[in-house]
């Protein structure tokens, strides 16, 4: 299960109302891709529904992941950070066994 807090979810849907277009099947499209110092980084971004897709449903938001990823991404939990040291989603991935210092990859 990957989960969304009330920050990321308010940030999804301030995204969605200013720069997507409406759409029943678009959704936020999280995973993962090989590269990043620590050997995996994240990727976000908005797309359509493919049938093969985990399909995540919270509080009005609809997250889509491959199967892939989602074997790397199960018990993710999404947040979004607003503060002095930077603005952001941050991905607390229960799976990953080292991270790079940057935050913005890791290896599971």
């Amino acid at each position: 299960m990957i989960s969304v807090t009330d920050k990321a979810v308010r940030e999804i849907r301030r995204i969605v109302e200013e720069q997507t277009p409406k759409s029943d099947d678009l959704g936020l499209r999280i995973g993962v891709k090989k590269g990043g110092c620590s050997g995996m980084s994240y990727t976000m971004d908005f797309d359509r529904t493919e049938a093969a897709d985990q399909v995540i449903e919270q509080d009005g938001i609809k997250l889509l992941c491959d199967q892939e990823s989602f074997g790397i991404l199960d018990g993710l939990t999404l947040d979004f950070h607003d503060g002095l040291m930077g603005r952001g989603f941050k991905f607390d991935n229960p799976n990953a066994k080292k991270t790079c210092s940057c935050g913005e990859s890791f290896c599971a």
